[in-house]
């Protein structure tokens, strides 16, 4: 496991055992709790196998932003002001822009392929850019998504124009206004009240968060995944490094087997939550669409004249991240 420290590694940080009791660490973030969320499963899957470990620490979480605020959590992790947190990573391109490529329009495309990238050069540098601002991946996590509107099936790229739309980050905010579409930024927990008021005719966002949110509530159609998925996002079980280091030798290794653990418990899941979806929306009365490979390749030739292009020029090795993404087979 790359992204964490080796054991030699672990060995040679100058821990600070604890003298009585047990350490506490709080692990934040936006997604519901307890109402079958993935994400907030994989970090209760963590305190559990933490605490089983028996090595005089407990994890704390809370979830639907009861501590932070979504965006905040990325500076309280890095900062050390909190432990954990799951975090959609790119929600922090503003501090770290090659961030951006974890939610590049059709770079991912399926759940095997993403897979395939946690064990390749683009990840190592993903795991440094996320270690240089001062965190650490205890799991990784890719979730699929898909596209909701309140007015129509979003389909081929000329389906999206005139709507205002939630994208999650900036390089979809790019192709979509390539597309025709207006923008309302704003975190997945906002874009039901924004869908409510008629702030957003259509919203992006992950298959976990469309059900957690009950998104299905406000949509008129539902575009699913399927083998065509433009939308992929990178959004990891993070534990701030100041913090790792100051533990146990014993406590590091049981937060990196339950880190490990929780990912491949994630890893089974992470298709059935496009099913998942599918399932809540038909049964809430929901149109429910698939893109084509047509409908693809007509949004990726968007992408690649905005999103793509606009990346590898203006971020600091943009194009290589890029370049190790696309070679991953």
């Amino acid at each position: 496991m790359t992204r964490i420290m080796t054991a030699a590694a672990i060995a040679a940080v100058a821990a600070m055992p604890l003298t009585a009791g047990a350490e506490v660490l709080k692990a934040s973030h936006q997604f519901p709790g307890g109402k079958g969320d993935a994400r907030d499963e994989m970090v209760q899957l963590i305190a559990k196998e933490v605490a089983d470990a028996g090595v005089d620490l407990e994890i704390r979480v809370y979830p639907g932003e009861s501590l932070y605020k979504a965006r905040e959590q990325w500076s309280a992790v890095t900062s050390g002001q909190l432990d954990m947190t799951s975090f959609p990573l790119d929600y922090a391109a503003g501090r770290v822009p090659q961030f951006s490529v974890t939610l590049m329009p059709g770079l991912v495309r399926n759940h095997e392929r993403a897979q395939r990238l946690n064990d390749s050069p683009f990840m190592e540098e993903i795991y440094r850019l996320i270690e240089e601002s001062g965190a650490l991946v205890l799991s990784d996590a890719w979730l699929a998504g898909g596209f909701v509107s309140k007015k129509n099936c979003i389909t081929a790229p000329d389906s999206i124009s005139g709507q205002v739309t939630r994208a999650a980050g900036p390089a979809f905010e790019q192709m979509l206004v390539g597309a025709g579409a207006s923008i309302a930024s704003m975190p997945s927990s906002e874009i039901y009240t924004g869908m409510q008021t008629g702030v957003l005719d259509a919203a992006n966002t992950s298959s976990g968060s469309m059900v957690s949110y009950r998104l299905f509530e406000q949509a008129e159609c539902l575009t699913a995944p399927g083998e065509n998925a433009l939308w992929f996002m990178y959004e990891p079980v993070l534990i701030s490094k100041k913090k790792f280091e100051r533990l146990s030798e014993e406590q590091q290794q049981a937060l990196i087997d339950a880190g490990q653990k929780a990912e491949d418990w994630f890893a089974e899941q992470a298709a059935g939550l496009d099913s998942k979806m599918i399932e809540e929306f038909e049964k809430a009365g929901v149109e429910v669409a698939e893109m084509s490979p047509e409908d693809y390749d007509a949004w990726l030739t968007i992408a690649k004249e905005t999103s793509y292009k606009t990346f590898a020029e203006e971020v600091d090795g943009g194009q290589e991240l890029i370049d190790q993404a696309l070679a991953v087979e």
